[in-house]
């Protein structure tokens, strides 16, 4: 198997704000382009990668009758700031997504200028009695941080707009224990992941035509997702994500041990015959994996994709991470070549009439 690092490394060093996915994009689709039949992009700028399944004798049937297809969504989108306002030189910012703003302070950040630049700043946090009466104690409210770029009231005016994205910055960090951390693995270590499944299926026979999606706009609409499974129609989808780690203050039954394996979703999202056929194949090639229970939704695409049309059955397998949606998230990177493989596996799985046996119980 190939090392997936300098490819996970390069898509955590790009920006790709939701709505705004253009960088992470083009790395994505160079990367996948030798390993599917056609790629594409969506109207609104999903990657659509279709490997196509080949009859248990290793030969593409001749004729054109749609074959089942099973869509393997990641999303590459990520979470950022915008531009609010700007007073005296420094940036105000709001949220794009989900901030956790505590862990903001003194991280460095890219601003994409309306001026075409990339100005590079760090997030900073105004003196304690400079705020108003309860707001200087404990962690600062993002609506007080800011963005100073070092440059000078005028030269901030003449580059920087109201709108402009503000990305993190942090480097991606190879950590002890065999372990990456930085920016965005929420959700690009997912795509790192299916890009190993896409590679694992090169020596692979599968009868079923695979669909790989890197979404747009998972962390603020799922739209990337809900739109591109509408367009394909695939015949049974499964959500690839992050789930909440085990670390200091968070060991409950909702988060997982980092290097212990994937998580297999159960969730009124998810359909109870896949989530049994994702055990039994995990089971079957000694994977790891823990129940990841969701009373309610999942907070995925999975979501979105099982509402398409007149629905698809969805699966969601997840990779445990620390410090969800702060510039310094953490993952094993041996979760993620687990979960590259597994997905591999269930893809190979799949028979030609799997969708006769498939029931809801």
């Amino acid at each position: 198997m190939a090392d997936i690092l300098p490819f996970l490394k390069s898509i955590i060093s790009v920006s790709g704000l939701s709505g705004f996915e253009t960088p992470v994009a083009n790395l994505i689709e160079q990367k996948w382009t030798p390993l599917v039949d056609q790629l594409t992009r969506s109207k609104l700028g999903s990657i659509h990668g279709l490997k196509k399944g080949r009859s248990t004798t290793g030969i593409r049937p001749a004729d054109k009758s749609p074959r089942p297809s099973v869509l393997i969504a990641t999303h590459m989108d990520a979470i950022g700031l915008m531009v609010s306002r700007i007073v005296d030189g420094f940036i105000y910012v709001t949220n794009i997504g989900g901030i956790d703003a505590r862990v903001l302070p003194g991280s460095p950040v890219v601003v994409h200028a309306s001026s075409g630049e990339d100005l590079y700043g760090v997030v900073v946090m105004p003196p304690a009695n400079l705020l108003p009466d309860g707001e200087g104690s404990g962690a600062i409210a993002l609506k007080y941080l800011l963005v100073d770029t070092g440059l000078t009231p005028s030269e901030v005016s003449k580059r920087v707009r109201i709108g402009d994205r503000v990305a993190f910055n942090t480097e991606p960090v190879e950590m002890s224990g065999g372990c990456v951390s930085g920016h965005t693995l929420d959700n690009r270590a997912s795509v790192a992941a299916l890009t190993i499944c896409l590679e694992e299926l090169q020596s692979k026979s599968h009868v079923w035509d695979v669909w790989a999606l890197a979404s747009v706009q998972e962390e603020v609409t799922l739209g990337g997702a809900q739109t591109s499974a509408f367009q394909i129609r695939p015949t049974i989808a499964v959500a690839v994500d992050m789930t909440f780690g085990k670390g200091t203050g968070s060991s409950g039954w909702q988060t997982f041990g980092i290097g212990k394996g994937v998580t297999l979703g159960i969730s009124p999202s998810i359909h109870p015959f896949l989530y049994k056929r994702f055990k039994e194949v995990a089971e079957r090639i000694e994977i790891p994996f823990a129940n990841d229970m969701m009373p309610e939704y999942s907070s995925t695409d999975a979501d979105a994709m099982q509402l398409v049309a007149e629905g698809i059955p969805t699966m969601l397998v997840s990779i445990p991470q620390r410090y969800m949606h702060t510039p310094v998230e953490l993952v094993a990177i041996k979760d993620i070549r687990r979960a590259g493989r597994l997905l591999a596996e269930f893809i190979a799985s799949l028979e030609a009439d799997f969708m006769e046996k498939i029931i809801w119980e």
